[in-house]
């Protein structure tokens, strides 16, 4: 028997590294993005050429740095997230939803690290909520067996 549930704490712990390696991989491909969007705004703006239209080529420049802008600011909002992401601790077994948790439900489990949605993982859908989303602060407090609100009513079967 205490093998057995040896065995499931380190499943549980395999799993959640494993959803957070997929965050960390998620959230540097969006970073990566973000950078090479930045590079072919301001790409677009060096490039533009001044016409006699001059209102025209001042009008796709500022476009250009709007959209760098634009980018900038994800590529800042990323890095944030990476960096919150990785000092998320996903070595514990939790008793209550918390950042690091995952919360197991009928037919569908919640891992509290970053907000990237829904994603299937292993064939099962896995939802990866932000601590700071609403969803996430309505579960803190809650336990096995307590039901929360979200698409119709469900209950917590697992939290680890």
């Amino acid at each position: 028997m205490f093998a057995v549930g040896m065995n499931n704490r380190e499943h549980q712990l395999s799993f959640k590294n494993r959803l957070k390696q997929f965050c960390e991989q998620t959230i540097t491909e969006r970073i990566a993005a973000a950078r090479k969007a930045m590079d072919n705004a301001q790409d677009a703006a060096n490039g533009e050429e001044k016409s006699s239209a001059g209102d025209k080529y001042e009008t796709s420049r500022a476009m250009s740095h709007l959209e760098k802008d634009m980018h900038a600011r994800q590529l800042v909002n990323h890095l944030r997230e990476l960096s919150a992401l990785r000092a998320v601790n996903v070595e514990m077994i939790y008793a209550t939803p918390v950042t690091g948790s995952i919360v197991e439900c009928e037919q569908v489990s919640f891992f509290i690290a970053a907000g990237l949605g829904k994603q299937l993982i292993d064939g099962a859908p896995v939802i990866f909520l932000s601590p700071e989303s609403p969803l996430a602060k309505k579960m803190s407090g809650k336990k096995i067996g307590d039901s929360i609100v979200f698409n119709g009513e469900i209950v917590i079967v697992d939290i680890y």
